[in-house]
């Protein structure tokens, strides 16, 4: 038994499995199948949404522990299946490290939504909500726009390696301010349904979920982090369009 490969590809796939959106629980339980797997009952894990750490104890008593960092988190629960399907194949095929580590590789670089197909997805998103919240036909073109345009904010200063705060603050600042000057222009339309509808691009939904998941299990720091990185999306979101509103009361008068 190489416990090195061991731990190393155990770590990997908790590491995919937490930077794309899997819950703590899951990350931990599949790392301590993985090691079950190999005939391996020391294995002691410890993850939270930034960090993951790992320890086992070889036949002999050495430990052997791999610390790997998660400095950015997006939501692709499409490598969450991937990974899933892999650790379950673990389980009852056991293959080789080798071969486990290269299925491993190819989840990470599965490709996800080409850009145009993304921004057609926030533009309907946020058509789709604002209906939802009694907006108009001409809400709802509105809010293709504004959705379109999140998507392109949050594309742009991702390029630049912006922090998720300030971009979450720049993309529904834009987004408010195309709907409060299309509101301008067409008193017959409801900015504020074309906000809130667009701005549901950038609420954290799986966050919460997530936040309230841990918490319940018993993994309370995982779910105190969750809910603070919540709470502060959930303040950018509202000072973008806070100072959206301002100005456009200050200069249009809307």
């Amino acid at each position: 038994m190489n416990y090195s490969d061991l731990v190393n590809t155990a770590v990997e796939a908790g590491y995919l499995l937490v930077a794309n959106g899997g819950e703590i629980y899951r990350a931990e339980e599949s790392m301590q199948r993985i090691f079950r797997a190999y005939g391996v009952e020391t294995g002691e894990v410890f993850v939270i949404p930034t960090l993951i750490e790992v320890t086992v104890c070889t036949r002999d008593g050495r430990p052997i522990t791999r610390i790997k960092r998660v400095p950015t988190r997006t939501m692709n629960l499409d490598r969450v299946d991937q990974v899933n399907a892999l650790c379950r194949r673990i389980w009852s095929d056991k293959p080789q490290f080798s071969e486990i580590r290269a299925e491993l590789d190819r989840i990470g670089k599965r490709p996800t939504l080409s850009f145009p197909m993304q921004i057609l997805a926030y533009a309907l998103i946020g058509a789709a909500f604002t209906l939802f919240y009694g907006g108009s036909p001409r809400d709802t073109a509105v809010a293709l726009f504004c959705g379109a345009a999140i998507r392109l904010v949050t594309r742009s200063l991702e390029l630049f390696r912006v922090n998720s705060f300030f971009i979450n603050v720049a993309a529904s600042f834009v987004a408010a301010a195309i709907a409060l000057t299309a509101a301008n222009f067409d008193f017959f339309l409801s900015y504020d349904k074309i906000i809130i509808g667009s701005l549901m691009n950038l609420v954290p939904g799986i966050a919460i979920t997530n936040f309230m998941r841990d918490i319940i299990a018993g993994d309370l720091i995982a779910g105190i982090l969750r809910l603070t990185e919540s709470v502060l999306v959930a303040t950018a979101i509202a000072i973008g369009a806070g100072i959206a509103l301002t100005a456009s009361r200050m200069l249009l008068g809307v």
